[in-house]
Order: structure tokens, then sequence, then C-alpha cells
């Protein structure tokens, strides 16, 4: 288990505290050996994954290597890595003849992907989404993957339901959450040819005090933005939790893929978590838009937390850093969520 700190001050230590592996994740890594390549490693998750697993492999004495690819446009990352124990190569995953400049490696994390801007460069997300994953999974049909996915497969459930469970049928809304079914059926398509063992990990909401739902809430309380509830109710886990179970989830890939629903255990109310921001940040009672629907984008991630545990930072304990995070001016990635859009158009 993990020592949670009261509260965290600075970036050093939020990424300190995010990188520190528990005793399970340097098991599960030191359970399939090899070199763990990490493509996509450049997003809002990647450094901090990486570097967990750099950290993880160094405990457990691991003489593999942590390969991070990624175009690595953000100044100083690339350096920050490397400084870490993580190897870097730059490259475009678009470019022709990328794949035959990748590293082999037994072990692969894909995390390459896009969300935001899909609508009116609906072709450049199907290539990221789609067509990308296909050429990833045939590139390393002989090794173990842990492909990212998300929830916005599923269609949108009752508040009351508790969530979608990875046997409901995927009825994606929009061609963002199309395409990354799309990403799916392909490397199912490999898993079934070549017998490919893989986790698809259908991720909803992590959480970093940097982005994330909690962070969209309490940064419009603070400014006394009205709170729009056309999503009034989602999911959410510490970035932290999701990265050390996408690292345990290698142990555990299959062909068939296995499904993965990975979020926290509560269905969180937007109005709740409004009024509990305003309370922490000594802020009016927030303003509301509309009412909550009786439906959202909800998932019940009941399989992984019965394989990994229930997540280590409970959702009070992030409400309260994230509402000190903001009251102190910390740094964002000012990467807003969008949990208002209901139609797919991100």
């Amino acid at each position: 288990m993990l020592e949670l700190p009261e509260l965290i001050e600075t970036e050093p230590a939020l990424d300190e505290f995010l990188t520190t592996p528990t005793p399970a994740v340097v098991e599960a890594l030191r359970s399939v050996p090899g070199d763990l390549l990490v493509l996509g490693a450049g997003g809002k998750m990647g450094p901090t994954l990486t570097l967990l697993a750099a950290r993880a492999m160094q405990e457990g004495g691991q003489p593999a290597r942590v390969i991070a690819v990624s175009r690595f446009s953000e100044h100083g990352l690339r350096e920050r890595l490397d400084r870490g124990g993580v190897e870097t190569v730059a490259l475009d995953l678009l470019d022709d003849g990328a794949m035959d400049r990748l590293p082999d490696a037994p072990n692969v994390v894909f995390m390459a992907g896009r969300k935001f801007g899909s609508t009116g460069a609906e072709s450049l997300t199907w290539a990221m989404n789609t067509y990308l994953p296909a050429l990833v999974a045939h590139r390393y049909r002989r090794s173990r993957l842990v492909v990212f996915s998300t929830g916005n497969v599923y269609p949108l459930v009752p508040v009351t339901s508790g969530g979608a469970r990875e046997d409901m049928s995927p009825s994606p809304v929009g061609e963002y959450a199309q395409s990354c079914l799309g990403r799916e059926r392909m490397v199912e398509h490999v898993s079934a040819r070549h017998g490919t063992p893989a986790v698809m990990f259908r991720l909803n909401y992590a959480i970093d005090l940097r982005y994330g739902v909690l962070l969209d809430v309490a940064q419009r309380v603070l400014r006394g933005d009205v709170i729009d509830l056309a999503m009034g109710n989602v999911n959410a886990i510490w970035q932290g939790d999701a990265n050390a179970v996408a690292l345990r989830a290698l142990a555990h890939a299959n062909n068939p893929p296995l499904l993965l629903n990975i979020t926290g255990p509560e269905t969180v109310s937007v109005r709740v978590l409004a009024r509990r921001f305003a309370a922490l940040l000594g802020r009016p009672a927030p303003a509301f838009a509309g009412d909550e629907a009786s439906t959202a984008l909800l998932s019940n991630a009941g399989r992984a937390h019965d394989l990994f545990g229930y997540p280590q930072v409970p959702l009070e304990r992030m409400i309260r850093w994230v509402a000190h995070w903001v009251q102190i001016g910390g740094p964002t990635h000012d990467k807003p969520t969008h949990i208002e859009q209901r139609d797919g158009r991100f």
C-alpha cells in the first residue's frame, strides 16, 4: 500500500507520488520478463506510466528496458524520461515505415490515440484510433499487449444501473467512440489470427491534479461559473491507480483479449461534486444549468476490482487534493474533458 499524503503542494511531489511503485506493480512486471515498450508515451498519462514502470523494474532487479515512443513535442519531456531511466525514441507512429523503426519488445502498452479535435478532422481520428492500432497489433503480434481504449464504446446507461459491464454490447456514440471500437476490433482480429494475448483497457476519466473531471468542476466553482448538468454523473479514478493497473494487466493478457473497465467504484454526482468543492474552496453555492439526465456515460469496473483490488486513492481524498491544488494555483495541462458532451462530438 502507498502512504497517501494529506495534501500535495508541488508538481515534483505530485510526480514523485504518481511514479512510486507498489509491491504489486513490482511483482507483476517481474512476472512478465523482458523489455517494455510504451507507444504514445507523451500524452497525459504516458510519462508517469513509463517512469512508474522504470522504477518498478529497478526495484525488482530486472535487467530490462522501458522504452517510450512519442513525437515528444512537449519541451523537456524527453530529457525528464531519460533522467528517470527510460529510453526514448522520437517517432511519429503514422509516418511511412515507422513500424520498421520500432524496437522489438515482449511487452507493449499502446496509449496513442486522438479524441479532442476529432470533429472536423475525422479521418485523422480514424487513422490514429483504428488504422494505427491495426499496424501496431500486427507488428507486435508475438508480444503481450495492453491497449488503451475507452468507456465511450458503451452507450449511455441508466444512472441507477451501476454502469456498463464488459458483457454489454458496444454502441458507441459519435465518430471518436466509433473509431475506438474500431481499434478494439483490429486488435481482436490480430489476436484471433495470430494468438496474440491482449487486454482492452477501457478507461473512464483518469484524475491527475493537472487535469480531469474533478479539476474541471473545481475550476468552474472557483470562477463562479454556472455548472452544466447535461452529463450529471461520472466515474473517476486516480491516474496513479490506473497506471498501476495497466502495468499489472500485462500479466493477464489473454487470447481472446481480456476486456477490462477501468474506473473508480462510485457513480459520482456532478451536482454533489460542485457543492463539495464550493465548501472546500469557500465559494458561494454554485448555480446549475439544466437537470441531470436519467442516463450517463458510466462503467462498472467490478471485474478489474476483483483482479486488482479497489483503487488506493479514494474519491474524497482526490476531491480534497484537487480543491487544494486549485486554491494554491497549481499548474494544469489546460485540457478540459468536455464531460458535458452527450452527442459524442469532441
